[in-house]
């Protein structure tokens, strides 16, 4: 195993170019299971879940190829329907392929995903869905078993916006018999890209962007070719956030403005000087950081993705903020690794109180989960002194190469085994 190692107080500049989304890609593998053929995507990051996700595809048949951030997927020696649990233990979005193995064969066997370092993540809206267009369910043994000759469409309610079960349903609903409809269906960016892509590829897909999203089941899609994966959102705020921290200047380069309101917004508040220059967005900062408060709420709201790193932020701010966390309410381990580092922050239910301090100091830490560790490289480029953060796996699940891009930009940063 590695650990990531950084010296603080470095102050970042220069420009950095952001890569594919993880939250995108992973859906677009898994549409590729509809069609029959070669599918090609492109910028798509060297993520360890893309390779888990290549890994699971090759399980059920298809033949995988990435060079370059181009991914390769030919779904027609498909012939598997079993999704095993050694594989969805590590990822959760394996699940993802439930909607559409159960679309192509007719069945499906996918092992529930379990629980979760940010909080219990049920996939009963996946399940009442999948119910709704006409499969039969069984849970056995730690598995969800769907059986359907021919889904059909129907009226599918969700009961709590959710990003990967509006996904699968999407994925259900495209090869099913007559029109399908999803109430309060998720918002996200990651949603709309992938309703395009599988609109590319034949799909009768409308309401995109909106909550309210209309399917109208086809007999066949095509492979999809050539298709590139939005920019991620994540990552370029995570690299927003790093030059507020360090006084910077970075000119991030393949992210979408649009897709960023939010955030935006909040660092604006607290100080930050941002422009959209010749395609990219500059980030600026004098040092000043003001308090403020955030809510998690689903898009366009401010995302839970960022609530880690914008508690490190808010660590070193002048006065009291508070983060208050509807996603998941229980996603703040990040905080006690934190207060090792000096922050003031106390959890109050699904809030998390911070009092601004000086400065963070440098100390071992430990990361448990994707965001998490984003929060305490975050930390470390803002400490005094040396910070050490174990468990960096779950960093590489969702940042490609995170540490090199920085460096890049001026950070003290490398990886020592551990």
């Amino acid at each position: 195993m590695e650990k990531i190692v950084v010296e603080g107080g470095k102050r970042l500049e220069g420009e950095i170019v952001v890569s594919g989304a993880k939250n995108a890609v992973l859906p677009l593998m898994a549409a590729c299971i509809l069609s029959e053929g070669k599918n090609i995507i492109t910028n798509v990051p060297d993520l360890a879940d893309v390779r888990t996700m290549a890994k699971l595809l090759q399980i059920l048949g298809a033949d995988v190829e990435y060079d370059s951030g181009t991914l390769t997927i030919d779904s027609s020696g498909l012939n598997n329907w079993e999704a095993p649990y050694d594989l969805v233990k590590t990822m959760r979005a394996s699940v993802l392929v439930l909607g559409p193995l159960t679309a192509r064969f007719g069945k499906a066997r996918v092992s529930l995903p379990g629980g979760c370092a940010i909080g219990e993540r049920p996939i009963d809206q996946h399940l009442k869905g999948l119910s709704i267009l006409g499969s039969k369910i069984q849970i056995e043994e730690g598995y969800v078993e769907t059986s359907a000759p021919r889904l059909t469409g129907g009226i599918i309610p969700f009961d709590v916006s959710t990003v990967t079960g509006t996904e699968n349903l999407i994925l259900s609903s495209v090869l099913a018999e007559g029109e399908t409809v999803l109430l309060n269906a998720a918002c996200e960016p990651e949603v709309t890209d992938l309703v395009t892509a599988l609109n590319k590829m034949g799909a009768d897909i409308t309401g995109i962007g909106t909550d309210i999203i209309t399917i109208r089941g086809v007999k066949k899609l095509s492979p999809l070719t050539d298709y590139e994966v939005m920019p991620d959102r994540i990552e370029a705020g995570t690299y927003m956030i790093a030059s507020v921290l360090t006084k910077g200047d970075l000119m991030i380069r393949n992210c979408r403005f649009e897709n960023m309101g939010a955030l935006i917004g909040k660092l604006i508040e607290i100080g930050a000087h941002i422009t959209r220059e010749n395609g990219g967005i500059r980030v600026k900062s004098n040092g000043e950081i003001k308090s403020t408060d955030i809510t998690t709420l689903p898009y366009p709201g401010f995302p839970t993705d960022m609530q880690a790193q914008m508690m490190t932020l808010m660590s070193t701010s002048d006065g009291l903020s508070v983060l208050t966390e509807t996603i998941f309410p229980q996603r703040f381990l990040h905080a006690g690794e934190l207060r090792r580092m000096g922050a003031d922050i106390k959890l109050v239910g699904n809030s998390a109180v911070v009092r601004g301090v000086k400065h963070l100091s440098g100390a071992p830490t430990m990361a448990s989960d994707l965001r998490a560790s984003a929060s305490l490289v975050l930390a470390g480029l803002a400490a005094v002194g040396r910070t050490e953060i174990s468990r960096v796996y779950h960093l590489d699940r969702g940042y490609d190469k995170l540490d090199s891009k920085l460096e890049t930009l001026g950070a003290s940063i490398w990886r020592e085994k551990e």
